[in-house]
């Protein structure tokens, strides 16, 4: 007896231990960090497949709340205030769930990440913003769920959902601009050569006023003993949106002697380009 009850225990631990073996998971997870202006966004989520089935209408129903994904909550996390299909969000993290429709879906912004799927009861105090997005169908069938951060620029970009036919796009916006000014009229009593070239060229990028860029770019070189060639580019970029395409012509020409010298074809073909564009060769 004490033979056989020692038996049943080794077989038993036998299958334990065999049991610990480790399997890719059907949905695997997926981690997407991205900068967008000066605000990190962070997804967590899963990516279930298609493997030939329906998705929506059918795997995943139509008119029905949905956990946008597979296992656990997708997850978005912003790192500042921001602006969601018109509607304000706070920084902070929030489950991404939808209600997918023919036309229209409705994707909620939910503060409560902890859940497994769709919450078992709904809290209505927990729903930071629901935003209205139209469908649109895909040429090409996407085999994995997939949630992208795409369309950046520097004040904004798009959330968006992909899985089968089916793509849906959620414009944010983020407090880019509102930053980098606040930053620059907290700098520019105390300001160096840096600090006014980095306003000059953001005032340039933004398209802001152009006549303060050329003042603070001309302050910036007035500061710097030996400016390279790729501030006297900026600073050429910036003298012919002002107006002033003598000046202009006369710093791309200094940007492209330093960039001959440093051996760098990149700036050389731009300054090329540009001076050839503004007559100068």
């Amino acid at each position: 007896m004490k033979k056989l009850v020692l038996l049943l225990f080794m077989v038993s631990a036998s299958f334990s231990l065999n049991a610990q073996i480790t399997t890719p998971q059907p949905s695997p997870a997926a981690t997407v960090k991205q900068v967008v202006g000066l605000t990190d966004v962070t997804l967590e989520y899963s990516r279930p497949a298609m493997r030939g089935r329906t998705i929506f209408g059918d795997l995943v129903p139509y008119n029905t709340l949905w956990r946008t994904g597979a296992n656990k909550n997708s997850v978005i996390t912003f790192s500042n205030d921001v602006i969601v299909g018109g509607k304000s969000l706070k920084a902070g993290s929030y489950a991404i769930f939808s209600t997918p429709g023919e036309s229209v879906w409705e994707v909620t912004f939910y503060s409560d990440t902890e859940n497994w799927g769709t919450p078992q009861n709904w809290d209505a105090s927990k729903v930071a913003a629901i935003v209205k997005a139209n469908p649109t169908k895909l040429a090409e069938k996407v085999e994995s769920f997939t949630i992208a951060i795409n369309h950046l620029s520097d004040n904004g970009a798009h959330l968006v959902i992909s899985w089968g036919d089916t793509k849906v796009a959620i414009p944010f916006e983020v407090p880019t601009d509102a930053t980098v000014t606040a930053n620059i009229n907290k700098v520019m009593n105390g300001a160096g050569a840096g600090d006014y070239y980095a306003a000059a060229v953001y005032y340039l990028s933004a398209d802001k006023d152009i006549s303060k860029a050329k003042e603070w770019m001309d302050k910036a070189m007035s500061l710097t003993e030996k400016p390279a060639y790729w501030q006297l580019r900026q600073q050429s970029l910036i003298y012919a949106k002002a107006g002033d395409k003598k000046g202009a012509i006369a710093a791309a020409k200094k940007s492209l002697a330093g960039a001959q010298e440093a051996k760098n074809m990149d700036y050389v073909k731009m300054n090329t380009d540009s001076l050839k564009e503004w007559g100068a060769m």
